[in-house]
């Protein structure tokens, strides 16, 4: 007898998987936290940046062998699975992923009333509550809609950050004569700074591991998703290099620091004129991010449940819509509890710390899958060997030293 259960549809290409991972990692990272990165590493927030994405890189690939090798939803805690055969330990990996994506959606909501403050000033928890409600109705409405609602709000994201680019550029003639400025000193005095920085900027790289949550639902995954989510990280990396030196020729990192919506106060110190269009721009990426943390929380749920390492009622997947109906309004209600009782920097911080864990982790299994020498199919991405292991070091190094940072504030 055949089984009627609803599963999940394979319908997203190349193309829709990039728009995907680009929106999710193009979202509040840069909109409305490169203000907060330059007040902790000041002129060296490039520099934080570049670390930050060598960092991300190192994972990248290691996510897409691992990707490619098992194309599921539940991605990481699978990986780590077949990395060390422990099931404890892949539930706490997936508890962490749908926290992850739980908090990252709540900092990401909060962005949105920063930049929505420009327009109109309305109750917080209203816009929030109203925000989330909406997006779980989207989620919830079909993985395609969704995407091409993420693809279309990805358009505009990049749009704004290349339009803030081009007001931007007379101001590039000044970057040889102040490159002095960006360039960090041997003094080990400012590397505390520059260490803390980044590990607020690793957060703008947040939504690359995201996208194998989905592969249940990409077509040709093997091939489609380690492609899709390197060029997602290498173009969203080179947008975030060349916005930190251009917001820093414009305003000073005390400037930065203090606004809710840094890159509206860069326009409008660059043009004189009210910022509303990169506002309107910062709202709907903003909004992106959001959408796509729920879906890929969402998807988490839904696959852990497939694996019986949580209740069957997250496995529920609609027979219209064809999404997990029960994890997506689980997830939303979730993230709107957390946006209403959290600082921003406060969700963005706990967001790397647990990603950094996540990616030691997954970075590890890697490696232990590699010694084993099994065969391959040809259809598989594959690594070195060094990658993985260099990708754990990078992780374990930022995670140990923002540690070290903050038991220095106590």
């Amino acid at each position: 007898m055949a089984d009627d259960t609803p599963t999940l549809r394979r319908s997203l290409s190349l193309p829709l998987v990039t728009f995907f991972g680009l929106g999710n990692i193009l979202g509040a990272g840069i909109y409305v936290l490169v203000g907060k990165v330059a007040g902790e590493a000041g002129y060296q927030t490039p520099v934080a940046f570049m670390i930050a994405s060598v960092i991300a890189a190192l994972t990248a690939f290691t996510f897409a062998e691992l990707s490619s090798r098992y194309p599921v939803s539940a991605g990481e805690s699978v990986y780590v699975f077949e990395g060390f055969g422990k099931r404890q330990l892949s539930i706490l990996v997936g508890l962490l992923i749908i926290m992850t994506g739980v908090v990252s959606a709540s900092t990401i909501a909060r962005g949105f009333v920063g930049y929505l403050d420009v327009f109109v000033e309305l109750p917080h928890w209203l816009v929030i509550v109203t925000l989330l409600a909406i997006l779980g109705l989207i989620a919830a409405w079909g993985i395609m809609e969704s995407v091409r609602t993420a693809a279309a709000f990805t358009v505009l994201e990049v749009g704004g950050l290349l339009m803030l680019l081009y007001v931007s550029a007379p101001y590039f003639t000044q970057l040889p004569q102040r490159l002095t400025e960006f360039t960090p000193s041997f003094d080990l005095a400012v590397w505390p700074g520059i260490f803390t920085g980044t590990f607020l900027a690793f957060y703008a790289f947040v939504g690359f591991e995201d996208m194998v949550n989905v592969a249940e639902e990409v077509k040709n995954p093997q091939r489609n998703l380690p492609r899709g989510i390197l060029i997602a990280l290498f173009i969203s990396s080179f947008l975030y290099i060349a916005i930190a030196f251009a917001v820093l020729l414009v305003l000073t990192p005390q400037q930065l620091a203090q606004s809710d919506a840094p890159l509206a106060s860069v326009y409008q110190a660059i043009t004189g004129a009210p910022p509303l269009a990169i506002s309107l721009i910062a709202m709907f990426a903003v909004v992106n991010g959001a959408l796509i943390q729920i879906i890929m929380a969402s998807r988490v749920c839904y696959g852990m449940a497939n694996q019986n390492w949580l209740p069957s009622f997250f496995s529920r997947v609609s027979s219209r819509t064809r999404t997990p109906v029960n994890a997506t309004a689980v997830i939303t209600c979730a993230v709107a509890i957390m946006a209403l009782w959290l600082p921003i920097e406060s969700l963005a911080r706990a967001t790397s710390f647990f990603l950094l864990i996540i990616f030691s982790l997954v970075n590890l299994s890697l490696w232990r899958i590699k010694l084993r020498k099994t065969n391959v199919a040809d259809s598989v991405f594959e690594v070195p060997l060094w990658v993985p292991i260099a990708g754990f070091a990078a992780a374990i190094f930022l995670l140990l030293s923002e540690v070290i940072s903050q038991l220095g504030n106590l």
